[in-house]
């Protein structure tokens, strides 16, 4: 079922474009509840189909865990250039407390399937930007080899039938939910549910500091494991969760709950680890001392399902790199030098995983992680994922 209806958008040195809002709705089993409201066993999404006046058989699909991106700068840059694009939202809009990434890789599922069936494009590219990348790369590694049959929490889900897709855009992306939270998670909490209980030893924003830019090497390396250590131990702590609850309450029993300090990279107070053209003491949401603890952290809220297959470094199934290994369509991976979300390691980790024969890597010096005021660097992104799609026919 769809409805539609069409407005129109004209940039000032652009095409002028139908902008086109979607909605798709399917039924799947009852499970577990993880979302507020509508009928239980039917999923309700919603997209943007940004359609140029000139005809295409080709249509760039984005779409981000649980962003929104119909007025963000690159789709609407692209549609703009005359690429079609379906800026296309899953089932966890701007919310991924309770979010599976299993069932978000079945509504990018549906998004494709309707895009070739109902829209009539030939020729799917996904867009994958920031943390669109490794999804789109573990969407194109269920296509191509399906072996998911149940989330991490052993719930089932299907994603068989998924159609593959015929390239890939991986823009500003980061490895994974998975890695980027734990490169990003306070190791000096020693009591997940005291805010409070922290080791100044490893409290990088304590007063007097533990250690100071540039950080020496010894010190970041313990740093970074115990980083890992605390995301293993929310990991077992879930798992164990889960187990009782289903065991004295039922199968699809569920617990929410609060992460703190979720905002912690080094990398944001010493430039000279992963560097690149960014402004040290920032992040790419304010200033990270502040966010660490901020309902708008990275993370803050969770369930014990949503945090197995989103979060747990290694229970997701969702890992960029991983699932790299199945990508054999061309491939196209651009960085921002002045990015302080996804650093020039997750970049490379990227472009060096991906399988295909047909792989570019393109740097933007000087952009940002979202281009905001930054209209030249948007124009050269955009000029070079259109030339990209235009010397392979698509």
């Amino acid at each position: 079922m769809d409805r539609t209806h069409s407005g129109c958008e004209i940039g000032a040195e652009g095409v002028s474009f139908a902008h086109i809002p979607l909605h798709l709705i399917f039924e799947e089993p009852v499970t577990v509840r993880d979302s507020y409201g509508g009928i239980a066993g039917i999923v309700a999404l919603q997209a943007h189909h940004l359609k140029p006046q000139t005809p295409s058989d080709t249509l760039v699909i984005f779409m981000h865990p649980m962003g929104i991106m119909h007025y963000l700068p690159m789709p609407i840059g692209l549609a703009m250039a005359g690429v079609h694009c379906l800026s296309a939202v899953s089932r966890y809009p701007n919310n991924d407390s309770a979010l599976i990434l299993e069932k978000v890789c079945a509504d990018l599922g549906h998004w494709v399937r309707y895009a070739r069936n109902k829209l009539g494009y030939k020729r799917i590219v996904l867009g994958g930007w920031s943390g669109g990348g490794s999804l789109s790369l573990f969407y194109q590694s269920q296509a191509v080899r399906p072996r998911i049959t149940h989330t991490p929490a052993g719930d089932p889900v299907d994603l068989s039938g998924l159609i593959p897709a015929d390239g890939m855009l991986l823009l500003a992306a980061h490895v994974s939910r998975s890695g980027t939270l734990t490169e990003w998670l306070d190791p000096s909490i020693t009591i997940e549910t005291d805010p409070d209980a922290r080791d100044p030893a490893w409290n990088l924003y304590a007063r007097p500091a533990p250690a100071s830019a540039p950080f020496p090497a010894d010190w970041l390396a313990e740093f970074r494991e115990r980083q890992r250590a605390r995301n293993r131990r929310i990991t077992a702590w879930a798992q164990a969760r889960l187990v009782h609850l289903k065991a004295t309450v039922g199968p699809h029993a569920e617990q929410a709950f609060i992460v703190h300090g979720t905002m912690t990279d080094p990398r944001w107070l010493d430039p000279t680890i992963d560097p690149n053209d960014r402004v040290p003491g920032t992040c790419y949401l304010g200033d990270p001392q502040l966010i660490n603890d901020s309902p708008g952290g990275l993370g803050r809220y969770s369930t014990l399902r949503s945090w197995l297959s989103q979060w747990g470094l290694d229970t997701s199934n969702a890992d960029g790199p991983a699932c790299a290994a199945d990508c054999h369509v061309p491939t196209l991976v651009i960085g921002n030098s002045a990015d302080d979300a996804c650093t020039p390691s997750h970049t490379h980790r990227l472009h060096d995983a991906v399988v295909a024969q047909d792989r570019t890597l393109v740097t933007i010096t000087g952009a940002t992680h979202y281009y905001a005021r930054q209209p030249e660097h948007l124009k050269q992104a955009v000029s070079t994922v259109q030339g990209w799609l235009q010397a392979r026919g698509m």
